[in-house]
Parts: structure tokens; sequence; C-alpha cells
């Protein structure tokens, strides 16, 4: 069942049950009383990441808090997507374009992978989660993806679990088409690795193409920004080997 996208959406995280009252967050009450300049009565939706999707109505307005009251179920709680996405930070505002469209593309872990030219180094994993968070508000996406810690990406190969295919994007590999490679893809599990601005090491792609589980596409003919790579990566995996 596809999301109403006519009606604001709010991710909550209290319990969601019909008639159980739930108290909005202060950003949360500023946005709907003095930027949507809602009144008593109107109804939003609501979710939590494990009750589904509820109608609500807003019953409480105060200056600077809004209580609303859950109505009923409008769709039920889905799975997390099995797509794991492996990613090479980026500096702040290209990092928030990408979390925010791995998710509307249907990531279901969001893995930050620190390697050789990885330019950050600090990643904030609560941020990670806010842009996470406001694109499943804003796409009806039900299921919050997971946000990990940064990792190696030698410690990250090395707890690899060898049924889960990683498809890399290997800006050396040969030819342009990635899809005869992908349609040759058999495993559900999927991951997608992205590098960063600079590319993967040479150590780091001989490290790659020598694991069993690993399948290297290139990205078309022409030269992509990481942050570009990661929405056509995802766009062609999904189209091809995906939920599309």
């Amino acid at each position: 069942m596809r999301a109403n996208y006519k009606m604001q959406r709010l991710f909550v995280s209290e319990d969601l049950r019909a008639g159980g009252r739930v108290s909005l967050a202060a950003e949360q009450t500023h946005y709907l009383l003095h930027v949507l300049r809602l009144t008593e009565g109107a109804e939003i939706l609501l979710f939590n990441g494990r009750h589904g999707e509820w109608r609500a109505r807003l019953s409480e307005l105060r200056k600077k808090s809004v209580t609303v009251e859950a109505l009923e179920q409008t769709r039920p709680q889905t799975e997390r997507p099995e797509l794991h996405y492996c990613f090479a930070p980026l500096k702040v505002g290209r990092l928030d374009y990408l979390v925010q469209k791995a998710v509307e593309m249907g990531a279901g872990v969001l893995q930050p992978v620190l390697t050789q030219h990885t330019q950050v180094s600090r990643i904030g994993v609560e941020r990670l989660q806010a842009n996470a968070t406001e694109a499943a508000e804003q796409c009806g996406i039900l299921a919050l993806p997971e946000v990990c810690e940064a990792m190696k990406l030698e410690r990250l190969l090395e707890s690899w679990d060898p049924g889960r295919r990683l498809i890399f994007c290997d800006e050396a590999a040969a030819g342009n088409n990635p899809l005869p490679l992908l349609q040759q893809v058999e495993e559900r599990k999927l991951a997608l690795l992205v590098g960063p601005e600079g590319g993967f090491s040479e150590a780091e792609r001989r490290l790659l193409h020598a694991l069993p589980f690993v399948t290297a596409i290139p990205l078309g003919p022409r030269i992509l920004r990481a942050d570009t790579a990661a929405v056509a990566a995802l766009a062609v995996i999904q189209a091809s080997v995906g939920d599309w």
C-alpha cells in the first residue's frame, strides 16, 4: 500500500495505538503550528518504525507543545529493506544529500566506510540518523534504516557475511554497461559499496577483486561525483536485481 503524500508525516519514538496520545517535540510543534499553520482538529500521519503508520488528530495545542491522538492505522509495519549501502563519507552538505537519497532509494542499512582516500574521518552518526529520518518522513517509508558506526574497509570485509553479494563501483572497471554483470547476480541479499572522491586505491581494488562475494561494476562512460555515483548505482541495482 502506497503512502498518502497529501498528509504531513512525522516520526515519533512513542508507541502507537488507537486512542493513544503523543506529545510532539518542540521542533515538530513549531513546524506544524508556525510553518504549516495547522489548527486543532487537523490530521497528520505518525509512524515510529514499529507499529506501522497512523492517522492522528491534533487535540491539544499550546505555544511550545502539541498533543496528537492516534485514530487508526493506515498502513501496517513493513520490514526494513535488505539492501545495505556502504559508502565513504563526504563533506557535510553532500553527505546529507547522499544519506537522504540512499534512504529514498531503498537502503535498509547505512554503513560509513573509511578507505585510504577518504577525506572525512569524523562522522556524526546522530546527524546521519536525523537525515535518514527526515527522508523517511517525506517519502512514506515506514522502516527506518539502521545507521552504523564508521568502519575501516579492511575490517568491514573481514567480518562480511559471504551470503550477501557486495557490488562495488569500480571506476577502473572495463566497459561502460553494468547490466550484464548485475544480471549474473543470483543472491537476494545485496550491498553496494561506493568509494570516496579520490576513488579506491590500487591495493583496495586488488583486495576487493580477490573476494568471491564481490561483483565489480562500471557506471558508464562519464566520471561521476561520489554522491551522483551513489544515486546512479542504487537506481540500476534496484531496477535490475532489486525491488523495482
